[in-house]
């Protein structure tokens, strides 16, 4: 583990567990007397205490690379290629979330409140590539910078993300501007794009509660910009990003959220258009992509 701090905030990160968080912790404002926090005040999901050897999906955040979310189990036609990427979860027929969240990360460098890492996938198939994370802490800001770059032989569509666990989803309220939604089959992959139905509409000036019937969608027209109170809690956190799609999960009757920021909606390889079309980034032998999300936390008098 490795424990960054800055300001108001502590973050723990796991290079070892998909080069993930295992915590990110509000600690108080060390700009007013008296207003550091009685007790660490969670503002992602953390791992649980006692956890030997974690799961990606018990950590508090975990990368998305070199694509995000679901992929057609039966892969994509690119350049008059079929591109078949093997499944990444046990159970799960759709090649899911990349690679980088099942493989060890190595630390390349680190201070008190930043760490550099990186993962070597050159012999990967069908992608091949290296990839790079930042975690910096600056006062109440955490900034989170990842980059892959195409090792393989031919060009291919890559995407990025992050999939950060909320906590208290009863409690959360959001604000997050959309101009629709992909509405999803039994197959959990997209069928048609929507207007924003009611019950999911965030684009209005005061954040929202969540749909407590369950949401587990991507949505278009995003500003890069979000925002979560948790009143009860008295907490709010900023999102910022420059990737236009956020992916919303809200499983009904768990304890927990997902707002992912990613560049891509679901199976965004297959839909309408073409890859690019909808957020993905053709990357030749050697080039490279690289997306920035800045998680800014602050109290709520």
């Amino acid at each position: 583990m490795i424990e960054l701090r800055s300001g108001g905030l502590r973050a723990v990160v796991l290079p070892a567990v998909g080069g993930g968080l295992a915590r990110l912790d509000w600690v108080g404002n060390p700009g007013c007397a008296g207003a550091l926090a009685a007790e660490p005040v969670p503002v992602l999901r953390p791992l649980a205490d006692g956890v030997a050897q974690p799961l990606p999906g018990q950590l508090a955040c975990f990368p998305l690379v070199p694509w995000s979310n679901r992929i057609a189990p039966g892969g994509f036609e690119f350049q008059g290629r079929r591109i078949t990427p093997a499944p990444t979860r046990e159970g799960e027929p759709c090649p899911i979330h990349g690679e980088g969240w099942r493989m060890p990360w190595h630390v390349e460098a680190r201070d008190e409140c930043s760490v550099v890492l990186s993962l070597y996938r050159r012999d990967g198939s069908p992608f091949a590539f290296t990839a790079h994370m930042a975690y910096t802490l600056s006062d109440n800001v955490l900034r989170v910078t990842l980059k892959v770059t195409n090792n393989g032989r031919h060009p291919l569509p890559f995407g990025l993300g992050l999939h950060p666990w909320m906590p208290c989803p009863d409690d959360a309220r959001l604000r997050a501007v959309a101009d629709g939604v992909w509405l999803s089959g039994a197959d959990k992959l997209p069928a048609g794009r929507s207007a924003l139905p009611p019950g999911w509409n965030f684009c209005g000036e005061a954040p929202r509660p969540l749909p407590s019937d369950g949401v587990d969608n991507a949505f278009t027209g995003w500003d890069g910009k979000a925002q979560i109170d948790w009143p009860s809690r008295r907490l709010r956190l900023h999102i910022s990003t420059d990737m236009g799609y956020y992916i919303l999960y809200v499983p009904p009757g768990k304890d927990f959220f997902c707002f992912e920021p990613v560049d891509h909606p679901v199976n965004a390889h297959n839909l309408p258009g073409g890859a690019t079309a909808h957020g993905l980034t053709v990357l030749a032998p050697g080039q490279d992509l690289r997306r920035t999300v800045r998680f800014t936390v602050e109290e709520i008098a």
